[in-house]
């Protein structure tokens, strides 16, 4: 990756654009679930998006490989899909970007409050 294809982001869009021609490969059921984990990471977002990638492609090519086992999308994941995106994110109670946000801007309240406080 060179740095013009970083300041634009037209890395991340060739990789997006390969990760959607994967995902129309699926079955039904599979390109659904590919639907709602993509909505269920992206708050594990950071600004740009990049560091999702590799969790992305990780888990397409788990169900691009459990659908060609023949495996139902239940079988592999489960009921709870939420819980299965936050692991992918870095384990049970992953930090999201609202985590971020609302503990610096606790931390900025309580900063400005000592300042008039004290």
């Amino acid at each position: 990756m060179n740095f013009w294809e970083t300041m634009t982001g037209s890395d991340l869009t060739r990789e997006w654009k390969s990760f959607e021609v994967r995902a129309e490969a699926l079955p039904t059921d599979y390109r659904a679930a590919w639907e709602e984990i993509k909505g269920r990471l992206s708050p594990y977002s950071d600004f740009t998006g990049r560091n999702l990638m590799p969790i992305l492609d990780g888990a397409l090519g788990l169900l691009e490989e459990t659908a060609a086992d023949g495996r139902s999308i239940h079988e592999v994941l489960g009921d709870d899909i939420e819980g299965f995106c936050a692991a992918l994110a870095g384990g049970e109670g992953a930090r999201s970007f609202r985590d971020r946000w609302r503990e610096q801007l606790n931390r900025n309240v309580a900063r400005k409050l000592g300042r008039l406080g004290g």
